[in-house]
């Protein structure tokens, strides 16, 4: 697995893991505007652009990164956060690793398996594949996403190169990923996110998600789409991260466990009541 880094390595880490047919773009605005606080990570999940193994599984995924994480940083960092495919790699890795990370961001993550969509996948990526390369219908196809226009070029030039065998099995893996059990145990403090636009078996996913990991924080945002927080308003995603990362650096200050438990609820409050200000007044 190939990692995109920015900031300095003894400031506290963050991990961002992509969406899937994206790649380590998705977060650069974050990244840049992040750096001189924090060492940021973006690793470029396999099968996908610029990556150097092909795509076989979530869990695959999830190794490595927590392989990567147990190596090079002691077994533990900051925050991670994840988009779609990137929220179930990151569910995956919190479901394994309970005490790799001290708060994860987990966005618009499907956790409802899709039986009829799962069979679709590959007769309908068979034949439309070829079409990937044709400006035209990529740019239909971004449209449809929903992303800034400015991530065009970015998105045409990555789709391009994903191979079609990688392609069908991400999405495969994405349509048939299940939530383990052993989620529940994980020590992070997660905040799940969702947008009230999104399709209803989302929301669904994100409350099961909620109901699964206890403490967590469910946050429906008014007016997003799929994926829209972070590649859309990354700016507000800066804002989230700093909250919860702010509120660690305080409760690590002589506060004991239990005030470290208020205060992220506090802080949570704080973020959710900004969702419904700030966060419209940006769109």
């Amino acid at each position: 697995m190939n990692f995109k880094e920015y900031g300095n390595k003894n400031k506290d880490t963050i991990m961002l893991l992509h969406g899937g047919g994206l790649s380590w773009w998705n977060y650069r605005e974050e990244a840049e505007r992040l750096q001189e606080s924090y060492h940021i990570i973006i690793p470029i999940l396999d099968g996908h652009s610029d990556s150097d193994r092909r795509f076989t599984s979530i869990e695959d995924n999830a190794q490595e990164i927590i392989d990567y994480i147990e190596n090079d940083y002691d077994g533990h960092i900051s925050l991670i956060g994840g988009l779609s495919l990137g929220g179930q790699i990151l569910l995956e890795i919190l479901s394994r690793k309970n005490e790799i990370c001290d708060y994860a961001i987990v966005e618009s993550a499907l956790a409802v398996p899709m039986k009829t969509t799962y069979k679709m996948i590959r007769p309908t990526f068979s034949m439309s594949y070829g079409l990937i390369s044709k400006k035209w219908f990529s740019k239909m196809q971004f449209n449809s996403l929903r992303i800034r226009k400015d991530l065009f070029d970015d998105y045409y030039r990555d789709t391009c190169k994903i191979e079609k065998e990688d392609m069908i099995s991400f999405m495969e893996a994405n349509s048939k990923y299940l939530l383990k059990d052993s989620l529940q145990e994980t020590k992070a403090k997660v905040l799940v996110i969702v947008g009230d636009k999104e399709r209803p078996i989302i929301k669904k996913s994100a409350n099961l998600i909620h109901q699964k990991i206890k403490g967590s924080r469910i946050e429906i945002l008014p007016n997003y789409y799929h994926g829209d927080f972070s590649i859309n308003h990354p700016q507000q995603y800066i804002v989230a991260i700093n909250e919860l990362i702010v509120n660690k650096n305080r409760n690590s200050k002589n506060k004991s466990v239990s005030n470290t438990e208020t205060k992220f609820e506090d802080k949570q409050t704080r973020l959710k009541n900004r969702t419904n200000t700030n966060f419209l007044d940006e769109r």
